[in-house]
């Protein structure tokens, strides 16, 4: 298994609260990270990611105030300079930045991408996603949202401008011959000339290629058009973990898509998105596990599911088709694949849901634990193995914590990783010198 620390949450849905946070250190303090980077290289940790979003929520009741008042997926900071730094105090863990393909411009993603891999000795990895939230578009002056097949075809083309831009400066261009004082070859230096249907880009990219030259791509996208999409560009694709069903219906469409695109899929991992409440005891873990609960009441619940679906769920009637509400949602142009689909897919697109019913199990997406494992440690670390192999052993998991930072990751550093080395379950540490050599399957 490959090993990642989601650290999108770590300071939202009221873990800054939790006992088992930092004492004297909160969000942003870049120390926090630091010391977290340290000590999950330490522990073996491959890869330390970061999800994002740029705007506040607000598609419940139309307004910001529940995500201001409850903490609900806010603040979020650009975490390019926090990554700077974690990889100061590290030498081989590698770093997952998000970006939107939907609103950001290719050009500039590709240059910032390029320097940090610099930065970072070749160990950055960047997150492409298609956009799902309304409070994000308006900060980029979109009215509404990108329809779902075209934000995924400007995700492609995206990518094939990052890519063009990475080649345009060859890996020998440049020559620093101190005799003559010519600095590079400009034969091998040339304009991308890229005119498409989103982007019209001149090029060269104005850097020296970067140890990796391309950072490695991760996708998350579990649509049909979001896993066509992994299957044309990623190295590492995130999936949701939980249902093994839904994770051997991703692997297997992936695997499909994969060979149609001419590429092997036993070279492609998935990583899947598990939550993790581990204690020396199951009593332990059952009791963190309900004081995440406690947490979530209709509004916070309610805040993060509308946000994450483009979808105002504060309109919902008393009792409602999951069908319906599905393409209610597609219609909005936001995304039915997340609560809604699960559902769907669970219960059959005529089954008739109460309000009520559908935010019992809103609570359990909003936390995470949906997708996650509660127990002791002999518990999670069994479900693990028995999941990885049932899913083609190929790729590993990308672990989030609901509890407070830093202890709900020390548990997994310390205790759960201990435990499934010693079982032989994670493989042995790698020494490549770039991310791409370490992680990638």
């Amino acid at each position: 298994m490959h090993i990642g620390y989601d650290l999108s949450f770590t300071h939202t849905e009221g873990g800054w609260a939790r006992p088992g946070s930092w004492t004297g250190l909160d969000f942003p303090d870049v120390r926090m990270f630091m010391e977290l980077a340290r000590t999950a290289e330490r522990a073996g940790v491959g890869l330390l990611f970061f999800g994002d979003g740029t705007g506040i929520p607000s598609t419940w009741r139309g307004g910001i105030e529940p995500a201001v008042e409850w903490g609900i997926q806010w603040p979020r900071h650009d975490m390019s300079p926090v990554i700077a730094a974690m990889s100061t105090v590290t030498e081989r863990i590698g770093f997952g930045l998000t970006y939107s393909s939907t609103f950001m411009h290719p050009f500039y993603v590709a240059r910032l991408l390029n320097s940090l891999d610099h930065v970072t000795g070749g160990r950055i990895a960047f997150n492409v996603v298609a956009s799902t939230r309304g409070a994000d578009a308006a900060n980029y002056g979109f009215d509404e949202l990108m329809e779902h097949g075209l934000r995924y075809e400007r995700m492609e083309e995206f990518i094939d401008v990052c890519r063009a831009l990475w080649d345009s400066v060859a890996p020998d261009a440049v020559l620093r011959d101190r005799t003559t004082g010519r600095f590079a070859d400009p034969a091998k230096v040339h304009p991308i000339d890229h005119k498409g249907r989103f982007f019209a880009v001149k090029g060269p990219l104005a850097s020296v290629p970067s140890p990796q030259h391309h950072p490695l791509i991760v996708q998350a996208g579990n649509s049909p058009r979001g896993i066509a999409a992994s299957a044309r560009f990623a190295d590492l694709v995130f999936g949701f973990g939980g249902s093994l069903a839904a994770q051997l219906r991703h692997r297997d469409l992936l695997d499909s898509a994969l060979r149609a695109e001419g590429r092997d899929p036993a070279g492609v991992g998935i990583l899947w998105a598990t939550q993790v409440v581990v204690g020396r005891t199951a009593a332990e873990a059952r009791a963190r596990r309900d004081e995440v609960h406690a947490f979530w009441n209709e509004e916070s619940v309610g805040t993060y599911l509308s946000h994450n679906s483009g979808y105002d769920l504060s309109t919902l009637p008393h009792s409602f088709r999951l069908a319906e509400l599905r393409d209610e949602i597609a219609a909005a142009n936001g995304s039915p694949a997340g609560l809604v689909g699960s559902l769907v897919a669970e219960f059959g697109e005529d089954h008739t849901m109460s309000r009520a019913e559908f935010f019992a199990h809103g609570r359990a997406r909003a936390t995470g634990l949906d997708h996650g494992l509660v127990g002791d440690l002999a518990t999670v670390a069994d479900a693990l193995e028995e999941n990885f192999a049932a899913t083609g052993a190929r790729g590993g998991y990308m672990f989030s914590s609901p509890l407070a930072m830093p202890s709900g990751f020390a548990d997994i550093g310390e205790l759960l990783l201990p435990e499934l080395r010693r079982r032989g379950a994670l493989g042995p540490a790698r020494t490549g010198g770039t991310l791409r050599e370490n992680l990638v399957v």
